[in-house]
C-alpha cells in the first residue's frame, strides 16, 4: 500500500500567506490523509466522511492560524479527532426492548456491573503518566498503528513501543494485582 504524503512546505507557507490557489491545492492534497484519520477514529463511515469534510472546511478557513508549516499533520489530526469525539457524544445509545421483567432485572444488573468495571478501567488509565496514557489510548482504544501513533506523538517507534509496554504492564498490575505483593511476578 502506497503511503500518502502531506503537501510540501512551500505550498503550506503560500496557503498561510493567503494564496487562494495554494489553499485550494492544500485542501485537495490533504484530503486523503484527513479521510484516513477520520475513518480510523470515527464510529461509522458516515461520521468519518462528515468529520473529514468538516476538518477540510476548517483547514480552508483557518490555515492562517497554523503556527508552523511542519505541524499541518498534527493540527489536522487534532481537528479530526475532536470532530469524531463531538459526533460520538451526539450519537444516541440504542437499546433493544426487553421482552420480560426477569431479563430486565438481569440486564440492569449487568449494565451496572459493566459501568463499574468501565469506571475502574478509566480510573486506571487516567492514573497512568501522561506520555504512557497517550500512547495506550492511541494504540489500544483508538486503534492506531504503531507507526501512526509514534508519528503523531513525535516519538521513535522504539520509544512508542516502550511506553506502550510500560502502560500495559502498569494497567495489568493495577487491574489484576497478583497475590503476594508487587514482587511476586518479577
Amino acid at each position: 500500500m502506497a503511503e500518502s504524503t502531506w503537501p510540501a512546505e512551500p505550498l503550506i507557507v503560500a496557503a498561510q500567506g493567503g494564496d487562494l490557489d495554494a489553499v485550494t491545492a492544500l485542501v485537495c492534497g490533504s484530503h486523503p490523509n484527513v479521510r484516513r484519520f477520520a475513518f480510523s477514529l470515527c464510529a461509522s463511515p458516515e461520521d468519518a466522511e462528515d468529520a473529514a469534510q468538516e476538518a477540510l472546511i476548517i483547514l480552508y478557513r483557518k490555515i492562517g492560524m497554523l503556527r508552523a508549516s511542519g505541524a499541518l499533520a498534527s493540527w489536522m489530526f487534532r481537528i479530526v479527532r475532536n470532530e469524531c469525539l463531538r459526533r460520538a457524544k451526539l450519537m444516541p445509545r440504542e437499546r433493544a426492548p426487553l421482552p420480560d421483567t426477569d431479563e430486565a432485572a438481569v440486564s440492569a444488573e449487568e449494565e451496572v456491573l459493566e459501568r463499574l468495571e468501565a469506571a475502574r478501567v478509566a480510573r486506571a488509565i487516567a492514573a497512568l503518566p501522561a506520555d504512557q496514557r497517550r500512547v495506550l489510548i492511541m494504540r489500544d482504544i483508538q486503534g492506531y498503528s504503531g507507526r501512526m501513533a509514534a508519528d503523531a506523538l513525535g516519538l521513535t517507534p522504539a520509544a512508542m513501543k516502550s511506553r506502550l509496554h510500560r502502560a500495559r504492564a502498569t494497567l495489568r498490575h493495577t487491574l489484576h494485582p497478583t497475590p503476594g505483593g508487587d514482587d511476586a511476578d518479577r
